[in-house]
């Protein structure tokens, strides 16, 4: 399968990833929800700290994947290690 380089902004910044083709869009959605999580968090809460709410994200879409799908069956290894490099590059 063929790997594209795409750039997907979280947050306000901007990533790039190598991901299968047949996974780009999933990707792009997930940068999406995550960026509209972010938004409607701001919105409703006096939270501002930016890792906070990528904290608040994370626990939601976590618990959202949750009902659907059983941890046996989900890879979450790629959501780990990106939500690991966002809270990085946030320390820095």
């Amino acid at each position: 399968m063929a790997k594209l380089s795409i750039k997907v902004v979280i947050a306000g910044r901007t990533y790039p990833l190598s991901v299968n083709e047949s996974e780009q869009d999933r990707v792009l959605k997930a940068a999406e929800d995550i960026n509209n999580s972010i938004k409607l968090l701001q919105k409703n809460y006096a939270v501002r700290d930016m890792q906070d709410l990528l904290a608040m994200t994370a626990l939601q879409l976590a618990s959202k994947a949750d009902k659907g799908v059983t941890t046996e069956t989900a890879d979450f290894s790629s959501i780990e290690n990106s939500l690991s490099d966002l809270l990085n590059a946030l320390k820095d």
